[in-house]
Parts: C-alpha cells; sequence; structure tokens
C-alpha cells in the first residue's frame, strides 16, 4: 500500500488549502484513510478520516467545521479553510484496512500504512 501526500504549502492567515492523498481505487475500497499532523514540539494529531465502505467522516475538533474530508477515485482530499498559525505542521495521510467499519482518526498506531508527508506552514 502506497500513498502520496501532496498539497502543501505557505499560507497566509484566514486563507484555504487542499491536502491530496492518493493511493488506488483498491486501497480506497478497503482501507480507512487517516490525515494526521505533527507541529514542531508536538505529538502527531489525528484530525480527520474517511470509512472505506460507505463514506462517512469525522473530524477533530480542532479541525471540525474548518475541513472537509472527501474521496474521489483513487485521491482523498482534505479541504481546509480559515486557517490558522495553529494549523502548521506537517501532514500525513495513512491507511487501516477496515473495510467494513467505521474509520477512525484516534488511536494511530492502528494505522499501517504511511504517505511522506507534506508541510502546511500559515504565517503573515
Amino acid at each position: 500500500v502506497q500513498l502520496q501526500a501532496s498539497g502543501g504549502g505557505l499560507v497566509h492567515p484566514g486563507g484555504s488549502l487542499r491536502l491530496s492523498c492518493t493511493a488506488s481505487e483498491f486501497v480506497l475500497r478497503n482501507f480507512a484513510i487517516g490525515w494526521f499532523r505533527q507541529a514542531p514540539g508536538k505529538e502527531r494529531e489525528g484530525i480527520s478520516c474517511v470509512t472505506a465502505s460507505d463514506g462517512t467522516t469525522f473530524y477533530a475538533n480542532s479541525v471540525k467545521d474548518r475541513s472537509t474530508i472527501s474521496k474521489s477515485g483513487d485521491t482523498v482530499y482534505l479541504q481546509m479553510e480559515a486557517l490558522k498559525p495553529e494549523d502548521t505542521a506537517v501532514y500525513f495521510c495513512a491507511a487501516e484496512h477496515r473495510p467494513y467499519s467505521k474509520c477512525r482518526y484516534s488511536p494511530d498506531d492502528v494505522y499501517d500504512y504511511w504517505g511522506q508527508g507534506t508541510q502546511v506552514t500559515v504565517s503573515s
């Protein structure tokens, strides 16, 4: 299972960004996909996930109402709005073989496959 995260960059506070996680359609049909982030000096934080079977989504409070996770074809997207400096982190996508149950974004050690990470910096 290979995951490729992309879409990070430098954005001003209040701006938006769309992250992409490309895998394969087989993976997206059989694996839950989660988005995680790790800021300097902080633990990795699960922020969202999308369920393989029915596309149900979940969000951490830290990004809820500002983010939308979706999947299409071989890619999972995380659209983030109203970005804040505290959103600055390396963002990772990961896959858990979970074809029938709802996804979960915590704990992160249930995820077996990880992408390489993409840097998001929110700064003026």
